[in-house]
């Protein structure tokens, strides 16, 4: 039955002012924290505090986020100059059988980002993805795609990166630029990779 005091006329959202549901964050790198402003959105931060025995590609790992852990997003290198993670193109397909070019952007900017963040203009700060933009080379319909993330300029505020994702071929399924905003973290975010 339609709600009366509804403009609408359509059923009330009964997901409205309810808890979220965290069932699905199966993600234990990532720190959740109940937010202190409306007591009901969770706020979820990266952890790149690095332990005794972790290398930089396991912390990354640990920190990408819950759509790139789904998406099964894996970084393989991370240095200074450069960040390279891999995706399956299978359940990242889009109706027709193809790799979905939504999931090629969802990599290229999980691994921007990082390579942002670890950047040395970074430190104490986050990187947040402010602008990215894409084009689509080839299908891709099975296997894995590597990104490879390298800067194009790193600066005081701003961070912009060069994704070049490709086949197991070695072929061109999409080409990225990522823009990053360098901020001053805010208390809690979250620690710059040590």
């Amino acid at each position: 039955m339609a709600d009366p005091t509804s403009d609408t006329g359509a059923d009330p959202d009964p997901s409205v002012g309810a808890s979220p549901d965290t069932s699905l964050n199966t993600d234990t790198s990532l720190n959740t924290d109940t937010d202190t402003d409306t007591d009901t959105a969770p706020t979820v931060r990266a952890d790149f505090r690095a332990g005794p025995d972790e290398d930089l590609v396991t912390v990354l790992n640990r920190s990408r986020g819950e759509l790139a852990a789904r998406m099964g997003i894996t970084v393989v290198e991370a240095g200074p100059d450069r960040v390279v993670a891999t995706m399956p193109v299978e359940g990242n397909r889009q109706p027709y059988g193809l790799l979905h070019g939504g999931a090629s952007v969802v990599l290229a900017e999980t691994i921007g980002s990082l390579a942002a963040a670890i950047s040395p203009a970074a430190a104490g700060r986050v990187a947040l993805g402010i602008e990215i933009s894409a084009a689509h080379h080839r299908a891709a319909r099975s296997g894995t795609v590597t990104a490879t993330a390298t800067a194009i300029q790193v600066g005081a505020t701003l961070a912009t990166y060069d994704i070049r994702i490709v086949d197991e071929s070695g072929r061109p399924v999409c080409t990225s630029r990522l823009t990053c905003l360098l901020r001053d973290a805010p208390p809690g975010a979250g620690h710059r990779i040590v």
